[in-house]
């Protein structure tokens, strides 16, 4: 009895061994052939190429490019009992406040979005944080509901990009403003107006960083002779003719100008004579670009070249070398200025001031309508509207700026009536902008030749190899002779005609002012444009500039409102030593 109860208990237990090793083996043959989740041996990275810079001719950055990122967490892998260290080390990289955080990770399980504005030096401390926080434990895997298991963590991600402009509304509105577009859940950056947009093909990233290699445990890369790493491409940053401290006086002294004329702006371009360069386009109305209002709205646009008006005065002198060019006229000759009116057909043309018999420079000097009237019918149609033509009218400028108004000037036919060749030789029947004019007159100043006036002096890629800007080649408008004469008539005006207050001695300065009636719904109205062009060099230096003042309240005249204007950036240069008086 007592053996066969222990055979009983032997053979039991050996079933329950066999039974137990049965099941072991199917276990491990089901775990063997059950599809499973490994993660990839290998892991990608990709990095976002960024937008280039707009660099002043002194070195500041105007405009930079700033990476965002993302900081995201799967709130069903924090271990419950370690989310207040996750808070508290969060709260210490990152910044983010402690509430916000609280919030944000007991808002809802699964993915949350701890932050969008992540810079790129937290990314870098959010990044060694999710290593620590990895190691520490505080992420558990969890199981879907078809049985895969997800550890995702503390995600780092770049969400795009933003412009930044570190000197605010400094060089508005020539360098524009940005506008935002998704690609592929990435924010980026593309320019609206100005330079941002007439550039934009040489500022856009050029090609994305990638990264493939091992990956260890934790998820992160081991780099080997396996590894594949393409750094990333950013766009070209523009390097600009203009220097920002230069710049800034100027827009300042604009300010003032703006308020003490009561105008509604009041702007100036400085162009190198001999190279085309500009080095200011400053303009008294400016914006934020991050922060554009709808008062804003009306400074978008660089006026510049956006916006065309009837010079006035400020054209005779083109006129007069147009006649010369053409042999119409002897700069020597006398001209009867007929004492302050003189009637042509039914309209009557009136001087300011009353003349006699005057040299015919004098009518440049003293500004005599009269006298231009007079001379211009000397003038056949096509030598006038074809000599207004070579000096770059109707057409635009050619500087790097967008959505420039060429303006217009009358058709051939119209110059047959001698009221037409009248009114224009003095400005009126015709639009031109301020880089057209100040094109123009750079003609005087350089022999003859006329230069594209250009902003950005170079293209620089990431390796900095530089591309530099080529403009068109000079024409010849006139003849360094015709040239010079004109120059001198302008030297002439400023120390005895309409320009005197911007003569200052070690210098030589020429110019002309021209005031202009406003036209609205096809009348002119008691509303005036003033504007001086001239140049300004000292023995090593030669520079064109334009001043323009839009309706100032405080004078219609030139000689007290674009004028002073014009004195004041020569001071400023002078102070900044881009011009040296002579002894």
């Amino acid at each position: 009895m007592y053996l066969q109860t222990k055979s009983k208990k032997i053979f039991i237990l050996y079933s329950f061994i066999v039974i137990s090793l049965i099941i072991f083996l199917f276990m491990m043959l089901y775990l063997a052939l059950k599809p499973r989740h490994l993660p990839s041996k290998y892991i990608h990275d990709s990095s976002k190429a960024q937008r280039g810079s707009i660099i002043s001719k002194d070195g500041y950055h105007i405009c930079d490019t700033k990476k965002l990122y993302k900081a995201v967490v799967n709130t069903k892998n924090i271990d419950p009992n370690k989310k207040e260290l996750f808070v508290k080390l969060l709260n210490i990289y990152s910044n983010i406040p402690i509430k916000k955080i609280r919030k944000k990770i007991n808002s809802k399980k699964g993915s949350v979005v701890l932050s969008y504005d992540v810079s790129a030096k937290e990314a870098q401390y959010l990044k060694s944080l999710a290593y620590e926080l990895r190691r520490l434990g505080v992420f558990i895997e969890y199981e879907t509901s078809n049985g895969r298991s997800i550890l995702q963590g503390l995600n780092i991600i770049e969400s795009g990009e933003t412009r930044e402009y570190p000197y605010e509304d400094t060089l508005t509105p020539i360098i524009g403003y940005p506008k935002k577009s998704e690609e592929d859940g990435y924010t980026k950056s593309h320019g609206v107006k100005g330079l941002d947009n007439f550039y934009d093909d040489d500022l856009n990233a050029k090609k994305d960083g990638k990264q493939y290699a091992l990956r260890d445990v934790n998820g992160y890369m081991i780099f080997n002779k396996l590894s594949f790493t393409q750094e990333p491409r950013d766009g070209y940053d523009l390097h600009l003719n203009i220097p920002l401290n230069l710049q800034v006086r100027v827009e300042k002294m604009l300010d003032f100008y703006k308020k003490d004329l009561g105008a509604k702006e009041v702007f100036v371009t400085l162009m190198d004579s001999k190279t085309g360069k500009i080095m200011i386009c400053a303009s008294s109305n400016r914006y934020k670009p991050k922060n554009i209002t709808k008062k804003d709205y009306s400074a978008l646009n660089p006026s510049v070249v956006e916006y065309s008006f009837e010079p006035g005065s400020v054209l005779k002198p083109i006129v007069f070398s147009i006649l010369i060019k053409n042999k119409k006229l002897n700069p020597y000759e006398i001209i009867n200025c007929e004492n302050g009116k003189y009637k042509i057909g039914r309209k009557t043309i009136t001087d300011e001031h009353k003349m006699g018999w005057i040299g015919a420079e004098d009518i440049i000097v003293h500004s005599s309508n009269i006298g231009m009237s007079k001379i211009s019918q000397r003038l056949d149609p096509y030598e006038f509207h074809q000599g207004l033509l070579d000096y770059g009218f109707a057409q635009i400028s050619g500087v790097d700026l967008p959505y420039e108004k060429k303006g217009k000037i009358p058709d051939v036919r119209n110059f047959r009536s001698k009221i037409y060749k009248a009114t224009a030789s003095y400005g009126y029947g015709m639009r031109l902008n301020l880089m057209q004019l100040i094109k123009a007159y750079n003609v005087f100043n350089n022999d003859g030749k006329m230069l594209t006036p250009q902003i950005v002096d170079k293209v620089v890629d990431i390796y900095s190899k530089e591309y530099e800007i080529y403009p068109s080649e000079p024409a010849q408008v006139i003849s360094a002779a015709i040239a010079h004469k004109i120059k001198k008539i302008l030297i002439k005006t400023v120390r005895k005609g309409t320009g005197r207050a911007t003569d200052i001695k070690g210098l030589i300065i020429g110019g002309k002012t021209g005031t202009a009636h406003i036209a609205e719904h096809g009348h002119y109205v008691e509303k005036y444009n003033t504007s001086f062009i001239g140049f300004v060099n000292d023995k090593t230096h030669k520079y064109t500039m334009g001043v323009t003042v839009i309706q100032p309240k405080k004078s219609q005249f030139a000689s007290k409102t674009a004028v002073p204007v014009f004195k004041n950036v020569v001071d400023i240069m002078l102070n900044e030593g881009y011009l040296t008086l002579s002894k």
